[in-house]
C-alpha cells in the first residue's frame, strides 16, 4: 500500500501557542492514527503534514484539519498525522486529545 504525503499550513483566528516543546499521542493500527506535536516559530502558522494510504480525501482532511485550528487555537506547530485509514470523527478526537494532554503535561 502506497503511503501518499499532504501538506498544510493555517493561521489560527486566537492562536495559543503549544505550552510544550514535543508531544505524542496515539498509535498507527487498524482504523486509528499517530499525532506528533512538535512547538516551532512559525510566525503563528499551523503546518500539518499527513502521511496517509486514503486517496480521494484531501478536501476532507483540509476541512477536519482547518476547523480543528480554528477551534483549539492551537498556534507555531508542526504537526505530523500518520494515518492508517482513521475516519474523520477519530482525526478530530485524537487532535483534540493531543492538545489538551499536552496543555494538561504543561501545567
Amino acid at each position: 500500500m502506497a503511503l501518499r504525503e499532504l501538506n498544510f499550513t493555517f493561521t489560527p483566528d486566537d492562536p495559543r501557542p503549544l505550552p510544550v516543546g514535543w508531544f505524542h499521542r496515539g498509535v498507527t493500527g487498524s482504523g486509528d492514527m499517530e499525532v506528533m506535536l512538535e512547538q516551532r516559530n512559525l510566525a503563528g502558522d499551523v503546518q500539518v503534514k499527513v502521511c496517509t494510504p486514503v486517496v480521494g480525501f484531501d478536501e476532507v482532511w483540509e476541512r477536519v484539519l482547518e476547523r480543528f485550528v480554528k477551534e483549539s487555537g492551537v498556534s507555531d506547530v508542526a504537526i505530523e498525522i500518520n494515518d492508517n485509514n482513521a475516519t474523520p470523527v477519530v482525526v478530530s478526537m485524537r487532535l483534540r486529545q493531543a492538545i489538551d494532554e499536552a496543555r494538561k503535561e504543561a501545567e
